[in-house]
């Protein structure tokens, strides 16, 4: 699931808690993939992997967050859509629950749960392709967002404005809507996306595959829709999708999507949390967020500026500041903006930066492994910037030396621009006029440690939102919370006292459309876990 602020901020939340490729140009892998030319080389799998067998352990493992290590009676690592759509039968029909992995990358136990008996594997889909059928680019649910960039660019130029984390899987990211750090310049993924494969089940128990289209006449046209932000394990298993330009002529494909620029400018700053009082930390966050507030409209002049403001805990010593600008005039806009952020503060007590050809900074990502960690991620978007009480909220939590916790972090994300061009029924995902994106994360290795972490975190998330029933209820500051960053809490009356249902804060007034497309399309409830859309 996911998305691009993950890697970054794990990564830097780890550091402190320890103190040739081959372009697809057409040839299908197999005859269901719907590109042209012969079937070979064969289609991977299908395979079946029980806890016998010495795979087995290698596949429940964990990309990310080890508080979950599934048990299922079997995993069927497929390679075509056939392969998924006798799976799907085989755990209908002997009544197993079913779900299904792509990278591997979510933060709550959906396919990590103890009831599934079946996990459906897709790494070994992996094609990216031009489609002249659909004249769009097909990506197979199991490409790793590193591969769709690489092969997108390398054989037609273009790309698709994902997430900032190479490893994560196509299959869930695109369906919470997938976002990035070109997504200010371009808009979110999902605004791109022509058409989508799904394996459904219908209400006799028959497992199928059917593709929608976002064209108007397509009578399958709102299972695509529900396939732009409305999350992932939800109406089947996605397979493929196709992507073009919404409005884009002719069928050369280099003119279908968008092409990423030449070369960005990564950078990295700090601010030490040496002699920064409760004034000098709100002056910084401040800054920062007013000058979101005045440049995350479409068309800002800078659009093509990404970053993350990284709040570590004070144990940390430092705050960081990380990410990329596109475009020529790239170093003038970065010297602006840490011009308005140091404004009446203090200018970073170090920085570097970087120009690189963008091929190599979205493969690099954000840095080097972050290691395996229990995590507990939590999420808001913002409208407008923190209150003065929420900065307040933030510097005390950062700051309390109540308990011991360095692993713990609050990344402000910029957001907004050309994602705010598009209406918030347009496609699922609904937050079409906010400037941030909030991500809270704390981190640590050993088991036992794991409740008082929990408390941090909840506790920071419950008082930032204190006035909304201690959860980010839409309004004029806040404005619900990001699906591909998943939180069970939301779910639970113990720490959602707002009276504000959970998918609320996911979908806001998307959510009955929603449920219309999923009790025409899982009518049985095949695929679900605690988030996901009620029939």
């Amino acid at each position: 699931m996911g998305d691009h602020t993950r890697r970054s901020l794990l990564r830097r939340t780890a550091v402190a808690a320890a103190a040739g490729v081959a372009v697809h140009q057409g040839l299908a892998a197999s005859p269901a993939s719907g590109a042209p030319g012969p079937a070979w080389p064969p289609p991977f799998g299908p395979i079946r992997v029980t806890p016998d067998d010495p795979r087995y352990q290698d596949l429940v493992q964990r990309r990310y967050n080890l508080r979950f290590e599934g048990t299922p009676e079997q995993i069927r690592v497929v390679g075509t859509t056939d392969h998924v759509v006798r799976a799907v039968q085989e755990a209908v029909r002997a009544g197993k629950r079913v779900a299904v992995r792509s990278g591997g990358h979510c933060f709550e136990n959906f396919v990590d749960d103890p009831a599934v008996r079946v996990v459906i594997d897709m790494s070994g889909m992996t094609g990216v392709y031009f489609d002249p059928k659909h004249n769009a680019f097909a990506v197979e649910a199991g490409a790793t967002l590193g591969e769709v960039y690489r092969r997108l660019f390398l054989g037609w130029g273009v790309t698709i404005p994902g997430g900032y984390c190479p490893e994560v899987g196509a299959g869930g990211h695109v369906q919470g809507g997938g976002y990035g750090p070109l997504c200010r310049l371009l808009g979110l993924v999902v605004d791109y996306l022509y058409a989508v494969e799904v394996v459904v089940v219908d209400r006799d128990g028959t497992a199928r595959s059917v593709v929608a289209t976002r064209e108007p006449s397509d009578p399958n046209r709102e299972l695509w829709w529900a396939h732009t932000g409305g999350g992932g394990g939800n109406f089947g298993v996605v397979t493929r999708y196709w992507f073009r330009t919404p409005g884009a002529r002719g069928t050369d494909p280099t003119r279908l999507l968008p092409q990423p620029p030449a070369s960005v400018l990564t950078f990295e700053m700090e601010w030490s949390w040496e002699g920064l009082g409760p004034d000098a930390f709100a002056r910084l966050v401040g800054n920062h967020g007013r000058w979101f507030e005045r440049h995350s409209g479409p068309g800002t002049p800078y659009a093509g500026l990404y970053s993350e403001l990284l709040l570590f805990r004070r144990q940390s010593g430092r705050i960081l500041m990380l990410g990329q600008v596109a475009g020529a005039n790239a170093e003038r806009l970065l010297d602006e903006h840490v011009a308005a952020l140091s404004a009446g503060f203090a200018p970073p007590s170090a920085r570097t930066q970087q120009r690189l050809p963008w091929l190599a900074s979205a493969l690099r990502g954000p840095g080097e492994d972050p290691g395996r960690w229990r995590l507990k991620t939590k999420a808001g978007y913002l409208r407008r910037r923190l209150t003065d009480r929420q900065v307040d909220v933030v510097h005390r939590h950062l700051t309390r030396d109540d308990y011991d916790i360095v692993g713990g972090t609050l990344s402000l994300n910029s957001y907004g621009g050309q994602i705010n061009a598009v209406a918030p029924d347009a496609t699922a995902a609904a937050q079409r006029d906010s400037i941030l994106k909030l991500f809270y994360l704390v981190a640590w290795a050993d088991p036992k440690d794991e409740a008082r972490h929990l408390r941090w975190i909840r506790e920071f998330y419950r008082d930032m939102y204190a006035d909304t029933g201690g959860v980010p209820v839409p309004g004029p500051v806040n404005d619900g919370s990001f699906v591909n960053y998943p939180d069970t809490d939301l779910a639970d009356p113990g720490w959602n006292t707002s009276g504000v249902p959970w998918h609320a804060l996911y979908y806001k007034e998307n959510y009955p459309r929603l449920r219309r497309v999923k009790a025409r399309w899982d009518p049985r409830d095949v695929f679900h876990h605690t988030l996901s859309v009620r029939p």
